[in-house]
């Protein structure tokens, strides 16, 4: 068994390591540069757009706040606009609209992370296959030069080219996985740290809006009622109401 696996890693090389790792490099390649112009095309000052909200909405323009959001190109915008289009029906409605749109934009700004994270960790791992498949056909011909000089054949002065040849396959494996790897892990963490401040600045935009909804649905304080009679007046107004007949009865005796 052992032989037969020893046989194809030799038989196979190292060259389908280096194949398929440079199909995940141009795969990865193309992922960073997709997204790198997805977080540039939704750029926006979050801080200014943070003030006009907060002006407009002080100012009680929900349209106008709505107009400004909408020419932002911003995730954050997109959100807080799924919010002012529900405020008709309270802050609750407006923040659980919010909740689902941010869901959509945190899937569409997490879109093929994963692939970048899962490259970054395990190409040195398929690099590290590769120079383990050279080490063993390293080793295979130097048993093979060892099996020749036994015999007395001139294949010894070869074997040393052979050996070389395998470790630096091998090598060259283990660099490529490296190469492959290092941009894709500064990748992702970047796209991480954008995709968290993103989050960030929709949570503080929402926060905003909701505050305004909830402060202008606060009721109006209640007029105060006037202080109930303190119980001696409560007696005394009682025993007049029963005097007053008798005092009218006089009136019509005489």
């Amino acid at each position: 068994m052992i032989e037969r696996v020893k046989s194809a890693m030799v038989g196979l090389g190292t060259l389908w390591v280096l194949v398929l790792m440079l199909v995940l490099s141009v795969v990865s390649l193309a992922i960073m540069l997709e997204r790198a112009w997805l977080y540039f095309s939704l750029r926006d000052d979050a801080a200014a757009l943070m003030k006009d909200l907060g002006r407009l909405l002080r100012q009680g323009d929900l349209a106008g706040a709505r107009r400004r959001l909408e020419a932002s190109p911003s995730a954050e915008a997109a959100v807080v606009v799924a919010g002012i289009v529900e405020a008709d029906m309270g802050a609750d409605a407006a923040e659980e609209a919010m909740a689902g749109a941010a869901a959509l934009q945190r899937i569409k700004l997490e879109k093929r992370l994963a692939f970048l994270g899962t490259l970054g960790n395990n190409a040195p791992f398929i690099g590290l296959l590769g120079t383990v498949i050279g080490i063993v056909g390293a080793f295979d011909e130097l048993a093979k030069a060892n099996v020749a000089g036994a015999a007395g054949g001139a294949a010894t002065q070869v074997a040393p080219q052979a050996v070389m040849a395998n470790i630096a396959e091998a090598l060259v494996a283990t660099a490529i996985g490296l190469i492959v790897a290092i941009p894709a892990v500064a990748a992702f963490n970047t796209f991480q740290r954008i995709v968290k401040a993103t989050q960030a600045n929709t949570d503080a935009l929402a926060h905003l809006l909701l505050a305004h909804l909830r402060a202008e649905g606060v009721p109006a304080e209640a007029p105060a009622e006037a202080p109930a009679p303190a119980p001696a007046k409560k007696a005394a107004a009682k025993k007049a109401e029963k005097a007053k007949p008798a005092e009218d009865e006089d009136e019509e005796a005489n």
